[in-house]
Formats: structure tokens, C-alpha cells, sequence
């Protein structure tokens, strides 16, 4: 909600400048500030737009977008900033500007009206809708004139405002026809989603489309953009699990070498870009987001776990150093994401002349740089600057360093090392220029997607520093956007909270607490991931299986959704299940792994009909298939025995085992099936659960890995 007074006096003339802001003006959300001093008469989403719509009988022009989002910066700089839109846009409507982030349950709704409507969706994402909120014309980024036959924004204004004024009872008619149909649809579907039960064929089916769609040749899936789709990859490392199937594995290892390699990739400053427009990974869209570096840390980490290539690890601790560098605030808790665009060109930060690098570094060390990275004279990557063309050239690796280090003579640590000396003069340099903006917002959901990342990391890599990073990152969540009824709250923006918490938010955060405790064994994090996951299914639960978007008190759209399709950012549904699976293995709640069975029977017919496109929700999958294993260790986490039990179990991929520390009889309520489970001679002891029953105890570490069948394909 806006505490700016709305009233009647707009005392800014669009054809005389725009230097009085709108009404956007005193909102935290830096996309929406990115508007605040545009010439249309910008309005938050609040009850004071639509009732002035109401009392003005004007339509409404609904635009959604993000801070990143290029082609929002195309129409904001197109038409929103353009006077005689703007004119236009005041007169005809109430115009109302919202942050997708921010209000994730308001995009999903319109986005699934613009989806039923054109077939197709994206952001911006432009909706003409009525006082009551019923939409009945939708359209993604329009151009500011008719062109090619779509049709721009100064002849649809016009348009529009004729059609509302002289044609208003059909207008409101067609709209209610809309919302009820699209409505239906939605309550169709979700009756449709119910099928057979989910089964062992639903992973060969979701393996076999991903491997029809595989790129053999640069890694990734289909052909551009490439996006990098790291739950894809986890699920594969998964499915090569269990069945050793080793193109799987070849799959994941190509697809994460191409990307690191190529342009996708910040070989400068680390961290990876939103996608490639190219099926090669050369030319990345440039914007970096949080959650893409989280589910990469993941994928990567899990790689490294696998395979034990060097590589993956150094990929993951660079990813960290980015984020720890650029995204992570003083307080600990991380931003959402850095825009592609700088002095209003896309990608002008990341790109670099040859002439450039020579300017800044020793002869042969510019030759060495621009022989790994593939720069050029020529360049790469051709942008007209001022109507100049530019021969500009984006970093990537022409060929894997161990070839490169094989021609030069050189060991790979001595060419590692010199790559290492350019860079940082690199970077200095680069730290110079205009830097891209930075969306500065905290999002519980993508601050939980990073705690579960460092977390798993931490173990992972024996970096005790990223599970210490990923604890003041929860504490914040815990301590600045929480409610006094201890109910998260969605975004943190300079010192104010607000929006309440979304089905992302608990799930996301329960997965990071999850990864949390496995990597503390300090039991204070399960007992916030069992709290937050029961106000969850207290809030968000469908009586018929699976969970809303929306709480149940939370302000009423067009209609409820409840989504499973794992698109950028893996689906709340998807995670939930997961969650509630780990969860009932952790405590031996039988009464969760039901709620996981009735959620997954939900969404069994969609997800059957096209696994691919859920390849987060196939991992709970393989998990509920199991075979699973728990594992109980006795002993004190100070002693050196109960540290090496924990230590290799860390290191090693076990994607089905959760594991829990015995310390003392604490656990017993959070976990009553350990009441038995002790020490053997003082010694750390393991026991190994299948279906809670359990092997004969040890405190033989290889016996105890033994019985976990651990598998690896290490070179």
C-alpha cells in the first residue's frame, strides 16, 4: 500500500517534462521507483487505484514487469516516458504499475488470462481490465507505433477509450465471460491434473524426453535461447542414480562444462547470466538473477559430488564470491538481481576491445587472455552505440584449459595462476565503468533457494564460512520479515517489510532450513523447518492435494491457483513435496509422507502427460520411490569420530538419505523412532534405516557407507 495521499491535483503537464513524480513515488520496490517519475500517471496496485477507476469509470491499464527485464526497459523508454502516450494513457485510464517479484500472486493470475487470450505470455506483461478487476484485453511489450502488423500504443489507446466509451455494456459482459472461462479452466485443470498413481515410468518417461531434446554438440536442451535449467540437471545427476545410466551423467557434465565456458558465464566478475540467445552459451541476455546463481551452487556442488572434477568446484566457489561480493547485504541476507543493461546499453559492464585488454595488461599477457577468451579485433558481439557500430568482444573459453596449458608447455596451476594475475587487473578495471543497477529488494523465497545452496556447498566443500553465511541469511528472514504470529513475510526493502508470505516462501525456506540442519546437526533449524512447514499446510493446503499460491487469507484475485510446471524457479508444489517427504523420514511422521502421496496423486495426470516440464517434482519422486535411507548418528559433533561420520556423508552424493545427530535425548521429540539409539562404547555410532528399520548399528565408517550403496563415477 502506498502512503502517498492520491488525489485529484496532477500538477505534472507530460508535454512540459515529467520532473514531479507519481504516485509510485513512496513505494520500496525498485522497479516500481524505476517508473516514479515517468509522465504517466502511475498508481501502485492498492484499492485507491480501483476506486478511483470506479469513480472516474475508466478502464484500467495494467502493466507488469521487473527490474531486470529488458524489454520493460524498451516500452518504459518507448512509451512510458514518451509524452504523448502518456497523455493519452492518463486520459483513457487509471494505469497501474506492478512488480512481478513482489506480487508474484497477482502476475500468475494475468499471466494465465494473457496465456488464454494469445496463446503465449512474457513481461512485460500489459492487461485492460475494469474497475473490478476483469480483464478483457491482453498483450505482452507493444510498441509504441504500428509496426508489422502489431499494433502500437497510439492507435490502441484511442482505440480502447472508444470502444469503453461507446460499446461499455459489451466491454463489461465480455470481461465476466473471460474471468469465468479462464476461471473454469483453471478449476478443470486442476480436477484434470488427478491420474494413475505416479510410478517408475514417469522417470524413464521425463529421462527420455530430456535426452530427445539434448544438444549433444553444446550441452543444454532444445536449441535458443538456452536457458540453464539447473533442476533439469539435478534430476538427471538423480536418475543416473539410480539406474547408472551413464548418458545421464554425460548430459549434466556437458551441459555444466558449455555453460561455464561460454559467454553464459562472468569469467571477469563470476556468477552466470539469465540465459544465451545462442545455442552455443556465447551470448548470454545479461542480467544476473539470485536464484539462477542458487540453483546453479546446487547443481554444480552435486556435480562435484559426483564426479569430483575440480572444475565444479571452483565454478561453485566463484558463484559464492559473487554473491558474498555484489548480492549479499551488510545484514546477510541477499538481493534479488543486477540489470543487463548500463548507460541504457545491454551488456556494455561485461563487454571488452581488444584494444582495451592491451591497454591494460603486459603484451603477453594480453595474448594469453585473449587466446583463452577468444577475443579478437573483429570482436564477437556487434552493438550499435550512438548509431556506431562497436566491435566488442564477450569472454569465453575458446577451449578447455587442460588443452591450452598441453600446447603452451605449462603445468595447469602455472596457466591457472596467470589467468588468475589478469583477471584481478580485469576486474579492477572493470570495477571503473558505469555499473548495472542492482534490484536491492530481500525475497524470503530466494533468500531460502541461497541458505539451501550454501548449505549444501558447506558440506559439500568443507566451508564451514557458507553454512555461517547461510545462518545470518536465515536469521534475518526470522528476525525482519516475520510477523508477530510468526508468519513470513514476502519482501524487505531499506528497513520496511511488507506483503504477506507466498507458498515459495515456506517452501523455499523449509528446503534451506532442511539443508541447513543437515549441514549444522543443530537441531534449532528442523524445529523452524517442522513450524514453518505446519503453517504452511495450515494456510496453503488444498483439501484435494497439493497447495495454493495464495494463503488462505490473503487478498481475493480472479481466482486461487495452484501451479506444479517447473519453469526459472523450481514450482512451491514441487519443493512442498519434498520437503514433506525429508520431513517424515526426519521424524518418522507417517502422517506427512500421506500429505507428499495426496499431493503428488494431485498433479499425477499433468505431470505423467509431460514429466519434462517437472523435473524438480520427478526428484520427490525418486525420492518417494526410494529406496531412502536414515541415518542416525550417536555420539557428540565435537568428537573426532561423530565429525568424520558427518564429514564423509557430507562429501558424498546420497540424494535419498536424510540424516540426523544424536547428541542427547533432545532429538527423541522431534525424531521419537531414535529413542533406542546410542553410543557403542563411547564410540560414535551409526545406524542406517530403510523404511524405519534399521541394520545392525556400526561405528565402522566404510560398513556404514557400504549399507548406504554409495555410488560415484570418479575419474
Amino acid at each position: 500500500m502506498s502512503n502517498i495521499s492520491h488525489n485529484n491535483n496532477w500538477d505534472r503537464d507530460p508535454e512540459k517534462g515529467h520532473k514531479t513524480p507519481n504516485f509510485l513515488i513512496s513505494e520500496k520496490s525498485p522497479y516500481l521507483l524505476q517508473h516514479a517519475y515517468n509522465p504517466v500517471r502511475w498508481y501502485p496496485w492498492d484499492e485507491t487505484a480501483f476506486e478511483r477507476a470506479k469513480a472516474e469509470n475508466k478502464p484500467i491499464f495494467l502493466s507488469i514487469g521487473y527490474s531486470t527485464c529488458h524489454w520493460c526497459h524498451v516500452m518504459e523508454k518507448e512509451s512510458f516516458e514518451d509524452p504523448d502516450v502518456a497523455k493519452l494513457m492518463n486520459e483513457a485510464f487509471i494505469c497501474i504499475k506492478v512488480d512481478r517479484e513482489e506480487r508474484p500472486d497477482i502476475d500468475s493470475v494475468y499471466m494465465a488470462v494473457c496465456q488464454a487470450i494469445t496463446g503465449r505470455g512474457g513481461w512485460p506483461l500489459t492487461i485492460f481490465m475494469t474497475p473490478s478487476k476483469e480483464p478483457f484485453f491482453a498483450a505482452t511489450y507493444i510498441p509504441k507505433k504500428s509496426r508489422f502488423g502489431s499494433v502500437g500504443m497510439l492507435d490502441i489507446i484511442p482505440h480502447i477509450a472508444n470502444l469503453w466509451s461507446q460499446q461499455q455494456g459489451e466491454i463489461l459482459q465480455s470481461a465476466r465471460e473471460l474471468k469465468a472461462a479462464v476461471s473454469s479452466d483453471v478449476s478443470q485443470s486442476l480436477t484434470k491434473s488427478r491420474g494413475t498413481e505416479l510410478n517408475e515410468k514417469t522417470l524413464h518417461k521425463g529421462y527420455a524426453r530430456l535426452f530427445s531434446s539434448f544438444d549433444h554438440e553444446a550441452g543444454g536442451f532444445g536449441k535458443a535461447p538456452k536457458f540453464p535449467s539447473p533442476h533439469n540437471l539435478t534430476f538427471l545427476l538423480r536418475y543416473w542414480y539410480r539406474t547408472g545410466n551413464i548418458d545421464a551423467l554425460t548430459m549434466v557434465t556437458k551441459t555444466l562444462n558449455s555453460m561455464h565456458m561460454g559467454g553464459l558465464y562472468d569469467h571477469i566478475g563470476f556468477g552466470f547470466h539469465r540465459y544465451s540467445t545462442d545455442r552455443n552459451w556465447l551470448v548470454p541476455h545479461f542480467e544476473k538473477m539470485l536464484y539462477d546463481q542458487a540453483m546453479l551452487i546446487i547443481a554444480y556442488t552435486e556435480a562435484f559430488q559426483v564426479t569430483g572434477i575440480e572444475d565444479y568446484r571452483e565454478a561453485t566457489e566463484e558463484i559464492i564470491d559473487y554473491l558474498l561480493r555484489d548480492l549479499c547485504s551488510a545484514e546477510g541476507a541477499f538481493y534479488c538481481a543486477e540489470d543487463a543493461d548500463s548507460e541504457g546499453v545491454e551488456g556494455k559492464f561485461y563487454l571488452w576491445k581488444q584494444e582495451e585488454i592491451y591497454e591494460l595488461l603486459p603484451a603477453e599477457e594480453a595474448d594469453l587472455i585473449c587466446k583463452v577468451y577468444g577475443v579478437s579485433y573483429e570482436g564477437n558481439y556487434k552493438e550499435e552505440i550512438s548509431g556506431i557500430a562497436t566491435k566488442q568482444n564477450i569472454l569465453h573459453m575458446v577451449r578447455p584449459l587442460e588443452e591450452v596449458a598441453y600446447e603452451l608447455g605449462l603445468p595447469l596451476s602455472e596457466l591457472k595462476a596467470k589467468l588468475e594475475k589478469s583477471r584481478q587487473v580485469l576486474f579492477s578495471s572493470r570495477e571503473k565503468r558505469v555499473h548495472p543497477s542492482k534490484d536491492d529488494k530481500v525475497l524470503t523465497d530466494w533468500n531460502g533457494l541461497m541458505i539451501a545452496a550454501l548449505s549444501k556447498a558447506s558440506r559439500a566443500f568443507d566451508r564451514p564460512e557458507y553454512v555461517q553465511t547461510a545462518s545470518r541469511a536465515a536469521n534475518f528472514i526470522f528476525r525482519e520479515m516475520s510477523s508477530t504470529d510468526g508468519k513470513l513475510l514476502h519482501r524487505y526493502r531499506k528497513g520496511e517489510v511488507s506483503i504477506a508470505g507466498f507458498l515459495e516462501d515456506y517452501a523455499f525456506m523449509v528446503w534451506g532450513l532442511i539443508e541447513l540442519y543437515q549441514a549444522t546437526m543443530d537441531k534449532v533449524h528442523l524445529e523452524q523447518a517442522l513450524r514453518l512447514n505446519f503453517l504452511q499446510m495450515q494456510d496453503f493446503m488444498d483439501d484435494n492435494g497439493g497447495f495454493f499460491h495464495t494463503s488462505k487469507d490473503s487478498e481475493t484475485l480472479l481466482f486461487r491457483s495452484k501451479e506444479v510446471y517447473d519453469g526459472a524457479i523450481p514450482s512451491g508444489n514441487s519443493v512442498s513435496v519434498m520437503n514433506l517427504l525429508r520431513l517424515s523420514r526426519i521424524t518418522g511422521s507417517t502422517a506427512l509422507e500421506e500429505k507428499a502421496y495426496t499431493s503428488m496423486k494431485a498433479f499425477s495426470g499433468q505431470i505423467d502427460a509431460m514429466p519434462m516440464a517437472y523435473c524438480q517434482f520427478l526428484q520427490a519422486l525418486d525420492f518417494a520411490l526410494g529406496p531412502t535411507f536414515e541415518v542416525v548418528i550417536a555420539g557428540n559433533k565435537e568428537d573426532q569420530d561423530t565429525k568424520e561420520m558427518l564429514s564423509i556423508i557430507g562429501r558424498s552424493f546420497l540424494p535419498n538419505m536424510v540424516f540426523l545427530l544424536k547428541e542427547d535425548y533432545s532429538i527423541e521429540k522431534l525424531a521419537p523412532y531414535t529413542k533406542d539409539m546410542v553410543t557403542t562404547d563411547g564410540l560414535a555410532t551409526a545406524y542406517v534405516c530403510q523404511g524405519f528399520s534399521c541394520n545392525i548399528p556400526t561405528t565402522d565408517i566404510s560398513k556404514m557407507m557400504k549399507m548406504l550403496k554409495v555410488r560415484e563415477n570418479r575419474e
